[in-house]
């Protein structure tokens, strides 16, 4: 985390200035926050911030034992918002999640229906093992996580603000899973791969998380902060020139794109305008905890893969050669960089 907000163009508003060096230092304390309790996971935790600040959801994809559960435990008291938790399994219903009405009698003997709020009715909700779910159940989660709102007898409930799903994925075991549909994948902004701690953080990990003490994160921000820090995000000015880099990396991961040799043959189908609007607001949600206020080309190349990684699907004779979609995207990113 740098000092402060680096030069700035001219032409940039002072308030928006003064805005970002004060969210600077607020995202700067919640970072410090999360790292006293999430050990080995600097790229996790600065991707899933970069995705709350952009305003999106993320998929977190790793194996059991990752610290996933705690990183949005941690995330929830660090950004001082409302967070749950729901353990997704094959016999979870819709209602389970969304809520129900429910036959009230009143004193007066009259009946009446009455809504009870499920789980998905906070600022943050942990969906754990999201593929553990029927496609019905995730399909009501997933349009619920588009619209900010649910229906429940013909009733419209909207959601709390702000509202942000962090769902996991175990890459490993696929028995008794029901895979999100890919045209469902597209909306979670980012897909956060979570990976093993090197030597230097596991060792910290045992010596910290197993003695008589717990350590517990301190509150850094507000909800109302939050969103305040996600209006900045959107008003910081973007150059042509990273403009320009999105829309050629998001058009070229089409199979029907101008021809680029060695990706475009491989591609089943690519990403659609929604990421190039992901990838917008991700470089720049990037550049402001960085100490930057506007995004530089570097942004674009660094999100590529999370981004759109979701969002593509290669033919299945580039699956037998053995291509996967990372190393299409490094391809393509190799071309930006060049």
């Amino acid at each position: 985390m740098t000092a402060g907000i680096a030069q700035a163009p001219t032409a940039l508003d002072d308030a928006i200035i003064r805005n970002a060096e004060a969210t600077l230092e607020t995202v700067g304390r919640a970072r410090e926050a999360i790292h006293t309790v999430i050990f080995g996971q600097e790229d996790v935790v600065d991707l899933t911030l970069i995705t709350l600040l952009a305003g999106g959801h993320g998929l977190l994809v790793g194996v059991p034992g990752l610290a996933k559960t705690k990183l949005v435990e941690t995330l929830g008291i660090v950004l001082g918002l409302d967070a749950r938790r729901v353990q997704f399994t094959p016999d979870l219903m819709p209602s389970d999640i969304l809520g129900s009405e429910i036959l009230d009698e009143g004193a007066d003997r009259r009946r009446s229906f009455r809504f009870v709020k499920g789980p998905i009715f906070t600022q943050l909700l942990m969906a754990d093992e999201i593929n553990r779910a029927s496609p019905r159940t995730q399909s009501a989660l997933l349009q619920a996580m588009q619209e900010h709102h649910v229906s429940v007898g013909g009733e419209r409930h909207d959601l709390p603000q702000p509202f942000h799903v962090l769902a996991t994925q175990n890459p490993i075991e696929q028995e008794g899973t029901y895979p999100l549909p890919e045209a469902q994948l597209d909306r979670f902004l980012l897909e956060i791969d979570v990976g093993y701690p090197d030597r230097a953080a596991e060792r910290r990990i045992l010596v910290e998380t197993t003695g008589a003490e717990e350590r517990k994160p301190a509150a850094a921000m507000t909800a109302e902060g939050l969103m305040n820090a996600q209006r900045l995000v959107r008003r910081l000015p973007v150059g042509e020139s990273v403009v320009e880099a999105i829309l050629d990396l998001v058009r070229s991961a089409r199979p029907e794109s101008d021809r680029v040799e060695g990706v475009t043959d491989k591609l089943l189908w690519g990403p659609g305008p929604r990421a190039s609007q992901s990838l917008m607001l991700a470089v720049r949600a990037r550049a402001l905890i960085q100490g930057r206020v506007a995004p530089s080309v570097a942004d674009v190349i660094a999100l590529a893969e999370p981004v759109l990684k979701h969002r593509m699907a290669l033919t299945f004779s580039a699956r037998a050669d053995g291509e996967t979609v990372k190393s299409i995207i490094g391809r393509l990113t190799a071309r930006l960089a060049g």
